[in-house]
């Protein structure tokens, strides 16, 4: 996985390099890959989100400057799409995954791992039932939307040899509701609660959450065929889904950590960021003030006025209820306090007497 990730990532930092008139010595694009395990339809499907910088840092240049570069144009996708399959496909020879056939032109599995998880998942990715009596037949679906044509028409979305590369959606650097949304939906989990429900003999309905090609909306999963379909998509142990690349790499990747370091706010706005190195997470938890802690938890500012925008001092601390009560009252707020006195303790269970009895 890491292997292909590193490929992908090559071969869009190569092109974002040569659009922006660098090379490999002066010029340094980053990127934040999250590594999704599944499809629509709790399927296994990995693919790779990855968020790229829409240019290049000029290393030549103190401070770094950046350099942007124009959306890529569709011949740009095919040629990079070609390129990650064909790059892709070598690398998996090479390691003996998989074998062309001369005759078809086409690469088939070589090395098959007969082992009970290797089988769930070859399931999880062709939509079929792994267990029960149905085992190994197509998933029951449900098509609730007439049929139509699918649209090709998408400027930003090229195909080749069954890979797919999307460059449809950019966030300028004002954007930052934006830029959130489009982290969120690349970050969401595999299953989404509202989506699923619970049918007649305890079966499983999922919606889709787009519709298929032949508008199929829905999968029916028996509950045993629902939990191999989660067991596949469980990572193995210490596998890390989010990976970080050029200027983003944290540390151990010199220069790439010092660079990172110049362009990410938390540095810049920390003149002693190696000092603060050296600090244990506790030590850096209490240098922070009550103030700082509402900022950051609530985002709330207490230090700056809201009428004129200057700076707030603080007078006075007061700690009791009732002249909290009056100023409150004076000011029209409302109140009430919750009750606070907990109830109390239940007894332990007699021996010989259920809990609670």
């Amino acid at each position: 996985m890491g292997k292909v990730l590193g490929i992908v990532y090559r071969a869009i930092e190569t092109h974002l390099i040569n659009q922006a008139g660098q090379t490999r010595n002066t010029g340094i694009t980053g990127a934040v890959t999250l590594i999704q395990r599944f499809g629509s339809a709790l399927n296994l499907n990995v693919h790779f989100h990855v968020l790229f910088l829409d240019g290049v840092y000029v290393t030549d240049h103190q401070p770094l400057v950046f350099r942007s570069i124009k959306a890529p144009t569709p011949e740009a996708l095919d040629r990079l799409v070609q390129t990650i399959s064909h790059r892709i496909g070598k690398y998996l020879e090479r390691a003996g995954l998989l074998v062309r056939d001369v005759e078809n032109s086409h690469l088939q599995l070589d090395a098959v791992d007969d082992s009970a998880m290797a089988d769930l998942l070859g399931h999880s990715i062709t939509y079929r039932i792994a267990f029960g009596p149905q085992a190994g037949r197509k998933a029951f679906t449900l098509q609730t939307l007439p049929a139509r044509e699918e649209d090709n028409n998408n400027p930003r979305l090229a195909k080749a040899n069954g890979f797919s590369l999307h460059a449809g959606v950019a966030a300028q650097a004002h954007q930052r509701l934006k830029l959130e949304r489009l982290c969120r939906y690349i970050a969401r989990p595999a299953i989404s609660t509202e989506r699923m429900a619970l049918i007649n003999q305890g079966n499983i309905r999922y919606t889709l959450k787009t519709p298929y090609r032949d508008r199929t909306t829905h999968i029916v999963l028996e509950p045993l065929d629902f939990m191999a379909r989660l067991a596949a998509l469980v990572p193995k142990p210490r596998f890390n889904l989010t990976r970080f690349h050029g200027v983003f790499v944290r540390g151990g990747h010199p220069p790439n950590s010092r660079l990172r370091k110049q362009i990410t706010p938390k540095a810049r706005c920390k003149p002693t960021a190696e000092s603060d190195d050296l600090k244990s997470p506790a030590q850096r938890r209490a240098a922070m003030s009550w103030a700082q802690r509402l900022k950051r938890v609530f985002n709330i500012d207490i230090q700056i006025c809201n009428q004129c925008g200057g700076a707030v001092k603080v007078v006075a601390c007061i700690e009791d209820p009732t002249v909290i009560k009056k100023i409150l009252e004076h000011l029209d707020y409302r109140t009430e306090v919750a009750e606070t006195t907990p109830n109390p303790a239940r007894a332990p269970p007699t021996p010989g007497h259920r809990d609670g009895s």
